[in-house]
């Protein structure tokens, strides 16, 4: 079983922001791929859909925990240190331009609060994830991010332009073409191939 675990805030107001990238990503893969209707797992304390991606039966997780404590849907799933491979965490991130995307394995949260934790919740780095980029591109195309924690936050929390999403559609795409490589050949593969 692969386990795709889109990070954002539940509720109207987050609905479509930055900071809500992966869970909104993780509704696109629901829908173009044909998955279950969305459920509310009580254990969990998440929204969850099952589907096939890459071969391999696939459940996708939107924690209702908001952000900062998305690690407490994790945590009734107990993966070994092994099993962890298994699981795959999709969220935004402000060092990627709008466009782009990161596959990553075994690495520091970058001070990405959902992130920190799930890391606290399995007690590791080691486990693939995909990074979305959300920052507006420099003409020398790199991120361009906010300064400062207050503005940070007041940025994550706006939606995107309306010309951003041709952009986030093509990412969104290559991102389900990843998810299938994956399930099916492996992380080291899929980042090899779809890593920007």
């Amino acid at each position: 079983m692969l386990y795709v675990v889109g990070l954002g805030n539940p509720g109207k107001e987050y609905e479509s922001s930055r900071h809500n990238t992966g869970r909104s990503f993780l509704e696109y893969v629901a829908k173009k791929r044909e998955f279950s209707d969305w459920k509310d797992d009580k254990k969990l304390k998440a929204r969850t859909a099952t589907g096939v991606l890459g071969g391999k039966k696939t459940m996708l997780i939107c924690p209702e925990t908001f952000m900062n404590n998305s690690g407490n849907s994790i945590r009734p799933l107990e993966f070994s240190a092994k099993a962890l491979e298994s699981m795959c965490v999709v969220y935004d991130d402000l060092d990627l331009p709008i466009g782009h995307m990161k596959i990553s394995f075994n690495r520091s949260a970058g001070g990405h609060n959902g992130v920190a934790s799930i890391i606290k919740s399995v007690k590791s780095e080691a486990f693939p994830r995909i990074r979305m980029g959300v920052s507006p591109m420099t003409a020398k195309g790199i991120a361009k991010k906010p300064n400062g924690e207050e503005k940070v936050i007041k940025f994550l929390m706006t939606k995107f332009r309306e010309n951003d999403t041709a952009e986030i559609k093509k990412v969104w795409k290559r991102a389900i073409d990843a998810l299938d490589c994956l399930a099916e050949e492996g992380r080291e593969k899929a980042m090899t191939l779809y890593n920007d």
